[in-house]
């Protein structure tokens, strides 16, 4: 069973619609279901879930984005969560919008956030990849990251929120060949996840 969901962002109002702030929003709309309060520890916005299976730690570290490792590393030593046992969800420039990818380990795929995170703790940890889609040239990627969803990708993206909540028993449990499907069985036509 995992442990420990890490979402990335970076911490601040004004950031807090933007493309790059996907996995904040994902762990704020699950805080919000499950009726769970944030607290400011090692250095982020901790909560803990007392998920039926086990307790469940949530965090999104308040650093900036290339420096999210610093608190997953604290988090994961303090509590003694091996790698293996961690989620970080993250958005994904090589994903189009409304798409969602699982895997384990592997390379950073330039993400700071993930980059940093690797340096911490290593490379062995879950990820959920939030897809928002890839500006067409390396030059435009930093001003689309740091952009806000376009108001016909909106509903897609909180439609994506709310079924990765809906279905995070599954995530927790590690099946996530199950979570896929649920959620492309809830996708609209046309539209899989």
């Amino acid at each position: 069973m995992l442990s420990l969901i890490v979402g990335l962002g970076n911490p601040g109002a004004h950031y807090t619609d933007h493309r790059h702030n996907y996995g904040f929003r994902w762990l704020d709309t699950l805080a919000e279901r499950e009726n769970l309060r944030w607290q400011m520890r090692f250095g982020g916005a901790l909560a803990q879930w007392n998920h039926r299976d086990g307790k469940v730690w949530l965090l999104k570290p308040l650093e900036m984005m290339n420096l999210s490792g610093q608190a997953v590393g604290k988090v994961a030593r303090y509590y003694d969560i091996a790698p293996q046992e961690i989620l970080v969800a993250y958005d994904e420039l090589a994903l189009p919008v409304g798409k969602i990818r699982i895997k384990q380990g592997g390379g950073s795929n330039g993400h700071n956030g993930i980059k940093d995170i690797v340096r911490h703790i290593g490379a062995d940890f879950h990820r959920l990849r939030l897809g928002i889609d890839h500006p067409g040239t390396k030059d435009l990627v930093h001003g689309h990251v740091l952009s806000n969803f376009r108001a016909e990708e909106r509903g897609i993206v909180t439609d994506v929120l709310d079924d990765a909540c809906r279905y995070a028993d599954l995530l927790l449990a590690e099946r996530f060949s199950d979570f896929m499907t649920r959620l492309a069985h809830h996708a609209p036509t046309g539209d899989p996840l």
